[in-house]
């Protein structure tokens, strides 16, 4: 009997993805690295999905499927993990797919670095266009240097796109890095991120894209009412994981507070009108609590203006007003970027003209 672990272990939970579903497990049956097992996690799947599963099992025997009732994203997530027996684990949404050289890379650098994760830049991919384009979300100068809270926090404030990433499966049992359970919930890679980035001793970034993030998939949508409090979830989960662990809360939480705030804000104003007031309640009380207990610090403003949580506070009517005239701007900006921008990051250019990108630097 073989008992050599994997390499990496890369789950993919999947739920009513037949479309994408054979592009992305072309895309990892098919890689470089071959020492992998694939660990799919059928949500309850009601469309062909199941049926692909099937017939991708029978094609690779390193693959495997886990067929369960519907419970949602968390739920999936944490199944694969518990069954997971790679040297580091690897996530690939079912709508996504990898570059073939991807978890050959990833794992090489993490084996010569005794990395605890490693994450790199990734590509959004449009469907309709057949066109991927870098993110740039890897500065330059995060490259090729092992970083943790303690030597640079902010990297706290990364994109948590945990799917650009493989994380050292030891180190994720050791500190219990699990995901949220909470059915049919959204932005469940938040606290995932959160955890993993404040707990790591030994992160390793590369600028490097591999995956492929489909952002153009009419399925995704995340606009309904129950998922007006989602990103609330989410934060509580972050606060407890803090909570039980001061040493990183003292360095982390500052950070956190701020990526908060800013989180609420943008979902505050993307969300139906109807719902706003209720959330804004919410929004208030919450920083409320953190400001009576003293933990909004001079470093919270470094990312969040004072005249905001001033505003917030002491003035729900004026903050409601702000909300109302910022959705209407995140609304222009949008359409104009759909039509011409320029973007501009540390590892990146970009221009889009009349919704055409026409040239990319990085």
């Amino acid at each position: 009997m073989n008992t050599i672990k994997p390499k990496v272990s890369i789950l993919v939970p999947i739920y009513n993805v037949e479309k994408y579903l054979r592009e992305c497990l072309d895309s990892l049956i098919n890689q470089t690295l071959k020492d992998i097992e694939i660990i799919c996690i059928n949500d309850g799947s009601t469309d062909n999905s199941s049926r692909i599963l099937q017939e991708y099992r029978f094609k690779d025997k390193r693959i495997k499927v886990i067929n369960k009732d519907n419970s949602g994203y968390g739920a999936s997530m944490n199944r694969g993990l518990e069954i997971a027996t790679g040297e580091y684990v690897g996530i690939v949404e079912p709508d996504d797919f990898a570059d073939l050289k991807m978890f050959n890379n990833l794992y090489n650098i993490g084996l010569k670095n005794n990395a605890d994760i490693v994450k790199s830049d990734f590509y959004y991919y449009s469907t309709k266009e057949n066109r991927a384009r870098k993110a740039g979300k890897i500065a330059k100068n995060k490259c090729n240097k092992i970083f943790n809270i303690k030597n640079d926090n902010m990297i706290l404030k990364i994109i948590p796109s945990i799917w650009s990433a493989i994380y050292k499966r030891e180190f994720l049992e050791e500190n219990d890095i699990k995901f949220l359970e909470t059915p049919g919930a959204s932005y469940q890679d938040t606290s995932f991120s959160f955890k993993t980035l404040s707990t790591a001793k030994r992160i390793v970034f590369t600028q490097k894209s591999y995956l492929y993030y489909r952002n153009d998939n009419e399925n995704s949508s995340v606009k309904q009412k129950n998922k007006v409090y989602c990103i609330c979830d989410e934060y509580a989960e972050i606060t407890k994981y803090f909570n039980a662990r001061p040493e990183i809360k003292a360095i982390a939480n500052p950070v956190k507070l701020s990526t908060q705030f800013n989180a609420y804000k943008w979902n505050a104003a993307r969300i139906d009108e109807q719902y706003r007031d209720e959330f804004i309640n919410k929004f208030q009380t919450e920083f409320l609590e953190f400001s009576q207990n003293n933990e909004i610090t001079q470093d919270f403003y470094k990312k969040v203006k004072p005249e905001e949580l001033s505003m917030l506070l002491n003035d729900k009517q004026a903050f409601r007003a702000y909300i109302d005239n910022l959705s209407v701007k995140q609304q222009r900006i949008e359409k104009r970027q759909k039509q011409f921008s320029i973007r501009i990051n540390s590892s990146r250019i970009s221009i889009v003209l009349f919704g055409k990108q026409i040239m990319e630097i990085g």
